[in-house]
């Protein structure tokens, strides 16, 4: 099929597209904005991404039977549409395409749509990205691919204009394109397809190419001393890819690297290398000191489109903070800076205070864009520091970075180029004073931004980002002895108990307005678990523990392998799946197996269960399989594997049940 059409694809929202600013062109137009003239049946949806496209003329459908059985019934290829609601350029697509009466057309008369919501249905996300992937060398947000009427990919890529440009073909000419070949070559399209729905089974299903199925009865000590090779290896790998300059790794767009930052950490610990130590605290400070960081509202965007972590692409995300908030609070544990303290601080305190549900959960994400403009709602001109600072503009300007001409589209990303104390020397003021004069200017732009149009906000709540949320409040708590941080976990575990639970501990995915719904996956289940051992540990109310043990009895129930170990992310209740993926490299949230083997070697501790630690030890050694050739894309089933070994100490810190427990000093 690529013999026949020849493309040149790159990457959507989660890759190179979002350094390219321009490459949207100019706003469509002849379009209605909004005006409700056409209602499709995503109308009848609760995801907020699917319903931004409800007045689409486009007459797209949900995920689902009634889809497919049209496509099976009429002989259309199915055209599939994947984003989320802070996808930069799913919006720019929705604008360009799917807002277009010509386009509509075209699609409504050849082809069956779907929309999809990644963030509701990783399982059927992960499938046709990991075609897409296989088809073009790479993928992103939005993705766009063609099916047959029985699922199975033909063809794939990721954003495409609405013309011919930027060396990509036009949505439109695609369209006309496949359409003919459907017609014309319809036998050669279906069996091509299906050789494809080949590949990406086998591919999904976590063994690596050319490997045979192999018994799995390992010593759990040679798992262990396989596990700690195979992080020596990640650890060599992620020295030899460190940005000493500007911290993180490897070059342009960064990533926060999340999980390189919890193992890193977990390494220094056991080994005492202070290079490592040195790494995490450097890339921690980087980021705490970029546009990657909102200065102002504290919190994290998703990452930054150049070395320097100073042009973020502005969306933030659930897990993202509560993530990193989390490897904030270990590296203060380690170190006792108080920058990091405050980063902690600062980025806990958003979440509850811009992302808290009326339920008490939280939700999933902040858009990038405002009034339609990317970063609209962040950014700052000299004047208008001016105005709201008065005498205070040029010491707070000079700090941030602030400029007439800007750094960010004439306009300021606010930065931090050396820290306080090195601020405060140059400007012969106590460091103390100084922080507590930013400090009270912070939160005077704060109030004055409060008045903007305030991005676009996912409002659904996801199980799997709220439990790793849960986690870092209660280390919030723990670490800080914030109150506000305890009790804000507790009411988001009383909420996914009291409505994403029912009584057999069976976890919903998502919940927004009232309605729970989808049946949960495996990173909803491990999360959660992990959560409410958190919880339980800060907190000492049996109740948690008593539900993190429910979740995994259900957890091995629903997703265990009994053949090739480890565990599927979804379950027998997840329908109409052309492959079952079993995930093991983690990306920007763990995988559901490293959280898997983390819950389990934490309760085979606190309950004396030994099913669960061998569970957690074949979970470990399948996984063996794949990080041999390229460990460093596994750093939180690394770290979760590290917990095998026996405790070491260094430095009055341990690492007990996967977190670094640091000793007050005396």
């Amino acid at each position: 099929m690529m013999a026949v059409i020849t493309m040149s694809l790159t990457a959507g929202c989660g890759g190179e597209m979002d350094q390219t600013r321009a490459a949207a062109g100019p706003e469509p137009q002849g379009q209605e904005p909004n005006a409700h003239v056409h209602t499709n049946r995503l109308a009848g949806e609760t995801s907020p991404y699917l319903l931004q496209h409800a007045h689409n003329p486009v007459d797209w459908y949900p995920w689902g039977e009634a889809a497919f059985a049209k496509a099976r019934k009429e002989h259309k290829p199915i055209f599939l549409s994947i984003g989320y609601s802070a996808c930069h350029w799913c919006h720019v697509m929705e604008r360009e395409s799917f807002e277009s009466r010509e386009v509509a057309a075209i699609l409504n008369t050849e082809f069956v749509s779907i929309k999809v919501d990644r963030e509701e249905r990783p399982d059927v996300d992960r499938i046709y990205m990991t075609a897409v992937q296989m088809m073009t060398g790479s993928g992103g947000l939005p993705l766009s691919v063609f099916l047959t009427p029985d699922l199975k990919p033909f063809f794939g890529g990721t954003y495409f204009p609405p013309e011919d440009r930027f060396g990509r073909p036009g949505f439109k000419s695609l369209l006309t394109q496949i359409t003919g070949l459907w017609r014309d070559q319809r036998a050669e399209i279906t069996k091509r397809a299906a050789h494809a729905a080949e590949a990406i089974s086998l591919h999904l299903d976590g063994m690596p190419a050319g490997t045979a199925a192999v018994a799995l009865e390992t010593a759990p000590d040679a798992v262990a001393d396989n596990a700690r090779a195979r992080i020596s290896d990640a650890v060599e790998a992620l020295v030899y890819s460190y940005d000493q300059k500007w911290g993180g790794f490897g070059s342009q767009p960064k990533f926060p690297p999340s999980g390189t930052l919890g193992l890193l950490m977990r390494r220094y610990v056991r080994r005492g290398d202070e290079k490592l130590l040195r790494m995490v605290t450097h890339t921690l400070d980087r980021m705490a000191y970029g546009g990657m960081y909102d200065q102002i509202g504290g919190g994290f965007h998703r990452y930054s489109v150049d070395r320097k972590w100073l042009v973020p692409h502005f969306e933030k995300m659930l897990y993202d903070n509560a993530l990193l908030a989390k490897h904030y609070l270990e590296a203060y544990q380690l170190t006792k800076r108080p920058l990091y303290r405050r980063i902690a601080t600062e980025t806990l305190d958003y979440v509850i205070r811009e992302m808290t549900d009326s339920s008490g959960g939280f939700h999933s994400s902040e858009d990038a864009d405002s009034e339609g403009e990317e970063g609209k709602f962040y950014v700052w001109s000299a004047p208008e520091i001016k105005k709201a600072l008065g005498n205070d503009a040029a010491l707070f300007s000079r700090y941030y970075g602030v400029t007439a001409h800007g750094n960010f589209e004439g306009r300021n990303i606010l930065s931090v180029r050396d820290g306080l104390e090195s601020f405060a020397r140059a400007e012969k003021t106590p460091a103390n004073s100084l922080e507590k004069q930013l400090t009270a200017l912070r939160k005077k732009l704060l109030g004055v931004r409060a008045k903007r149009v305030r991005p676009g906000k996912d409002d659904k709540v996801l199980s799997a980002w709220n439990g790793l949320m849960i986690s870092s409040l209660a280390k919030g708590y723990q670490v800080l002895g914030e109150k506000r941080f305890l009790k804000a976990a507790q009411a988001a575990a009383g909420f996914m108990a009291s409505t994403m639970m029912d009584d057999e501990s069976h976890l919903f995915r998502t919940y927004r307005r009232g309605k729970a719904r989808i049946p949960g996956y495996l990173d909803d289940y491990a999360n959660m678990a992990n959560a409410f051992l958190d919880l339980y540990e800060a907190s000492l109310d049996p109740r948690w523990l008593t539900a993190a043990d429910g979740l995994a009895a259900r957890m091995i129930e629903l997703f265990w392998d009994e053949k090739g170990h480890g565990f599927y992310f979804a379950s027998a209740r997840h329908k109409n799946l052309l492959a079952r993926a079993k995930p093991y490299t983690d990306g920007s949230t763990p995988s559901g197996n490293s959280t898997a083997v983390l819950a389990l070697l934490r309760l085979a501790g606190l309950r004396n269960r030994q099913d669960y630690r061998l569970k957690a030890v074949q979970t470990v050694q399948a996984a063996m399989r794949a990080v041999g050739k390229y460990p460093r894309a596994y750093p939180f089933m690394l770290y979760a594997a590290d917990i095998l070994a026996e405790p070491e100490t260094f430095g009055g810190c341990q690492i007990r049940d996967g977190r670094v427990v640091c000793e007050e000093p005396k």
